[in-house]
């Protein structure tokens, strides 16, 4: 081979090494660029989730809504944002309070011990009856089965203080009424369940769209407001007699013993 031609081979040698050198450099910076691009998706996502998630966090949750929503009050129901409920046609002044928590335990002990015999006597005309519920084990028990029960109840009162009683009956019911560890008071489809038991409520369309559709919600945030507020009680059930706080009663002799230390007679 001649110089000539040995410079050329050298030449075009060297020309092919500087082209692929060129093409392996432009290869690794579009991996590059690739690379920078995903990280940047990756980071844009991950902050738009966290945006997301702070965003969904920041809004208010059902019940806080339904605290400053305007309220449907149930029938059968008087006072502000009707958030007094007294059942009863007795001709005396004699007021029976029950102040109770959907989810508390001793509050289902009372009814499935006393409380037929507490109705028996307002049905009697000897008192009337007056309920004032709160939800506050929700907050230490956490669910929201006090708040969702106490809505149902006021879709019971709108069709009678009887439906009412009798569904506050079964809820509290050995049956129906759940262990403090679970929330099912909180499944729209569990307290329906409940209410078919009840004769007045038993497949009442109207009853269920209320508690489906939340119509009570805002009613029951305000009478948990009441409950709150209620001067010295403090624990469920809290009976007052005539405004005047007693033992609570464990048995239906004790009732009747109560009643009568509060000058209620037959």
């Amino acid at each position: 081979m001649s110089k000539r031609n040995s410079n050329a081979a050298k030449s075009a040698a060297r020309e092919r090494l500087r082209l692929e050198r060129e093409r392996q450099a432009k290869r690794a910076k579009v991996r590059r660029q690739a690379i920078v691009a995903s990280s940047i998706v990756a980071v844009l996502a991950i902050a738009g989730g966290i945006g997301y998630a702070v965003v969904q966090n920041g809004k208010p949750t059902k019940w806080e809504e339904a605290a400053d929503a305007k309220v449907v009050a149930p029938a059968n129901t008087s006072g502000k944002n009707g958030t007094t409920v007294l059942i009863g046609d007795s001709k005396s002044d004699n007021v029976v309070h029950l102040y109770e928590d959907p989810r508390c335990p001793a509050c289902a002990s009372f009814e499935q011990t006393v409380g037929e015999t507490v109705d028996k006597g307002m049905e009697d005309g000897d008192y009337k009856l007056s309920f004032t519920l709160g939800t506050f084990l929700d907050g230490s028990l956490m669910g929201e089965g006090s708040k969702n029960a106490l809505s149902a109840l006021g879709a019971a009162l709108n069709v009678s203080p009887e439906a009412f009683l009798d569904y506050k009956a079964a809820l509290y019911s050995a049956k129906y009424h759940p262990s403090e560890s679970t929330d099912e008071f909180a499944k729209d489809g569990y307290l329906i369940k409940v209410a078919n038991t009840v004769d007045a409520l038993k497949n009442n369309k109207e009853f269920q769209d209320a508690v489906e559709k939340g119509t009570y919600d805002a009613w029951a945030m305000r009478m948990s407001k009441s409950f709150d507020d209620a001067e010295g009680v403090r624990s469920t059930p809290t009976i007052k007699i005539n405004n005047k706080k007693i033992t609570n009663p464990s048995s239906p002799a004790e009732w009747e013993t109560a009643l009568k230390n509060a000058g209620i007679t037959k």
